[in-house]
């Protein structure tokens, strides 16, 4: 299976959008185990922004950051102690835009199993896995439906281990699923099944950014 990943990520062509706006890059961290899992952070409750919030290790880019590879594995390490050299680099995703104006770029890597990850308690207050299995079967929740200068955008939303993963991450989470995986999961197709959350409109300052979410 995650052979197949490796070959089709490498194959894909993620969007990628120049705008003129802070970068930020983020990994999603398979760990081969024998039944693979993604791995997630927690915010922090003590934070002003997106406290409580799970999402990908990631954060902004910073200026000596050579590239946004760089940052990804550079915000990893500075947030749950993931060493760069155990990341096997297997694909990219397209960039997306955060609700506060962050261009993201999304990388996916593999790591091994039972690394002594650590979180850094300045900016998180748990790290945890979640297996593949309930992404690749499409357990999710509910759907949020969210307008996006007119255009429905139908985002999963999963609860699991106590813990919600929806927005931005799990934007990312149906590219992968869809592009790496082959599933039929689509952001601008009503999902077969479950039930619909509805969000006000939101609207974008530039027609080349389709998913601007939080």
């Amino acid at each position: 299976m995650l052979e197949k990943l490796r070959q089709r990520l490498q194959a894909h062509a993620p969007r990628r959008l120049r705008l003129d706006m802070p970068q930020a890059a983020v990994l999603l961290p398979i760990v081969d185990r024998p039944e693979p899992t993604l791995l997630f952070t927690r915010r922090a409750g003590h934070l002003t922004t997106h406290s409580g919030q799970v999402a990908f290790p990631g954060g902004k880019r910073e200026e000596e950051d050579r590239d946004l590879l760089f940052t990804a594995l550079r915000e990893s390490e500075e947030e749950i102690a993931l060493p760069p050299e155990r990341v096997e680099l297997l694909g990219r995703l397209s960039d997306v835009i955060s609700l506060h104006g962050i261009l993201v770029t999304p990388y996916v890597g593999l790591i091994p199993p039972d690394l002594p990850l650590v979180p850094d308690p300045t900016e998180l207050d748990a790290i945890f896995e979640v297996p593949l299995e309930l992404f690749l079967e499409d357990r999710r929740h509910h759907t949020d439906v969210i307008p996006v200068n007119g255009r429905p955008h139908y985002v999963p939303s999963y609860h699991t281990q106590g813990q919600v993963i929806w927005g931005l991450s799990a934007m990312m989470l149906v590219e992968l699923l869809a592009e790496g995986f082959e599933r039929p999961v689509s952001l601008f197709n009503e999902p077969p099944h479950g039930r619909l959350c509805y969000f006000p409109e939101r609207l974008l300052r530039s027609s080349k950014t389709e998913t601007r979410l939080s």
